[in-house]
């Protein structure tokens, strides 16, 4: 029987020949994932159990980067919890300040998801190993404080929409823009429970930075997984990051789709998401003047080294607007160190950035760039409902690094082409 990518990793991790969408199955996970948020509810209930040790330790990630370096008391004791936790049960993927970061830049960039892996974090975000042609999605803390016991988890096989990208991609359109373009299409509810397959002429002229950015927002549009095919671009992104040499899965011809939707990328314009909903897009040209009190370039979405790479390189020898804040926070201590290495760090420090430590930050509200009552923010992050990044008389628009970049320079939102 044909199947999916999706289809094939879960059937080969329940142990069957195959599966259909609305199969009931139990599969095992190759790894499992939890931040300073998550864990600790997921440590309460792995006591619960009464389980003593567990189910692998060098399976489990558990990643400090919500709330950290830590922001007050109650952070502090949620960190120690799992420090501790990890300390105990000697768990191999513990990342300690000085090392930690984004947990989903951190953990493709070692090389702990790979092609054809089933990976189950306590983080809606955990969609973004999909980038790898890994099956992944989020689960709450409950469940996952379960699999730390048992390794397996119950999952509904999901059904598929296929996403065809044809033609070429114009200057500056990237990943974000994609997926931007395609929550506008599916709207925030327009998947859920589906598997989002990124295909297409399109999608192998993206490096994995921007597959990444796309599979992480897979999760907007309700969607289960997102998920491309591991082809030549994967393996190359994965040499050298791990032993393990992972599974190149396709789709197989015939596999049955709910639905097929197919993008021209010739016409592309850079998009735009604007307040109050991720799907709620226009294109760069038809937003207007809006005056800018804060940009944000990082996050889970955009935090990675091109993505600041495609920034700096159009605010070298400009200046950031003098009444906007331009925070930068590189996804992880690797990138930071790249990005001084190359000069990066540099320019945004010239243009008059503000550098925060490798965490998600003002992301979700947590901090490093909270907004007040009436301002308006840029980010490159993956949510703008309200109050996601501070006071609920906020706004937030969405967009990629290039429009950002270009945005903090003006002090309102414009496209790169404006400047470049």
């Amino acid at each position: 029987m044909p199947m999916t990518i999706t289809e094939k990793i879960l059937a080969g991790h329940a142990g069957l020949d195959s599966v259909r969408p609305g199969d009931l199955i139990q599969v095992d996970v190759d790894l499992a994932l939890a931040n300073d948020i998550t864990a600790p509810l997921a440590i309460e209930v792995f006591r619960d159990l009464g389980t003593e040790v567990v189910f692998d330790r060098e399976k489990i990630a558990m990643v400090q980067d919500h709330f950290v370096p830590n922001k007050d008391i109650q952070s502090a004791q949620q960190v120690k919890m799992m420090r501790e936790f990890c300390r105990e049960q000697k768990i191999s993927h513990f990342f300690e300040l000085g090392e930690t970061g984004i947990e989903h830049v951190i953990l493709p960039e070692r090389g702990l998801v790979l092609p054809g892996d089933v990976v189950i974090g306590a983080d809606s975000h955990t969609c973004t190993y999909g980038a790898l042609g890994a099956f992944s999605t989020g689960v709450g803390s409950t469940d996952l404080g379960v699999i730390l016991a048992t390794g397996r988890i119950w999952l509904k096989v999901p059904e598929s929409i296929k996403l065809i990208y044809d033609g070429k991609l114009p200057r500056w359109v990237g990943g974000k823009d994609l997926i931007l373009h395609a929550l506008g299409v599916l709207g925030v509810a327009g998947a859920v429970y589906f598997s989002l397959e990124f295909t297409g002429e399109g999608v192998g002229q993206l490096s994995m930075t921007h597959r990444l950015t796309m599979a992480n927002m897979a999760v907007e549009a309700g969607a289960k997984n997102g998920i491309f095919a591991a082809d030549e671009v994967t393996r190359k992104y994965m040499s050298d990051r791990s032993d393990r040499a992972g599974s190149f899965i396709q789709s197989d011809p015939g596999a049955e789709y709910a639905r097929e939707i197919r993008v021209p990328l010739d016409s592309m314009e850079l998009q735009v998401a604007v307040p109050h909903s991720p799907d709620n897009v226009r294109p760069v040209s038809e937003i207007g003047p809006v005056k800018l009190d804060q940009v944000f370039l990082g996050s889970c979405t955009n935090g990675r080294l091109d993505d600041l790479r495609e920034a700096a390189g159009l605010l070298k020898g400009r200046k950031v607007a003098g009444e906007t804040r331009f925070i930068v926070i590189p996804g992880s201590p690797a990138i930071y160190r790249e990005a001084l290495k190359e000069g990066i760090i540099e320019t945004f420090l010239e243009a008059g950035a503000v550098i925060g430590p490798p965490c998600c930050g003002p992301c979700l509200g947590g901090h490093m760039g909270i907004l007040a009552a009436g301002e308006t923010a840029l980010s490159t992050s993956n949510r703008n409902f309200v109050s996601r990044m501070g006071h609920p008389d906020s706004k937030v628009y969405l967009a990629g690094p290039a429009v950002a970049a270009a945005s903090a320079i003006a002090g309102e939102i414009i496209s790169p082409a404006e400047i470049a």
